[in-house]
């Protein structure tokens, strides 16, 4: 009997490791889409969809990196009842400003093109969804 080599050891973990990275990319290309808006997008979108979360953040920012991956499940989890988006506020200024965005991340929820909450920081996504049930009534 052959002794196991270890290459081969490394190379079957490489191949688990690259299928377990290529099924959560399938999952998340067939997730619920989330939305880019931008200073000249966000008004007419606010608008058109009765229920929106819009999650304000920044390539640099931390926390909204933590919290980025949490809007996107919760789009999967409010798809058909509330449309989710993302507004980078560093390309898209002047809705930042407008809206006294202050300190990232901020979600605003919107019912109907009025605002009903804000959470700035970085929540766990059990209190988002809370927020969102309350705000939007599901």
């Amino acid at each position: 009997m052959e002794p196991e080599d270890p290459l081969d050891d490394e190379l079957q973990e490489l191949r688990k490791k690259r299928l377990r990275e290529m099924e959560q990319a399938l999952f998340r290309s067939e997730g619920a889409a989330v939305i880019d808006v931008t200073d000249a997008t966000i008004g007419g979108m606010v608008r058109a969809h009765p229920y929106v979360l819009v999650d304000f953040w920044a390539e640099w920012c931390g926390p909204c990196r933590t919290v980025g991956p949490v809007v996107e499940e919760l789009a999967l989890e409010f798809e058909g009842r509330v449309t989710i988006a993302k507004c980078n506020v560093d390309e898209n200024p002047r809705v930042a400003a407008q809206l006294s965005i202050s300190a990232i991340p901020t979600l605003i929820l919107f019912a109907h093109g009025q605002m009903v909450d804000r959470i700035t920081g970085a929540y766990p996504k059990a209190q988002i969804r809370q927020r969102m049930q309350r705000a939007f009534g599901h």
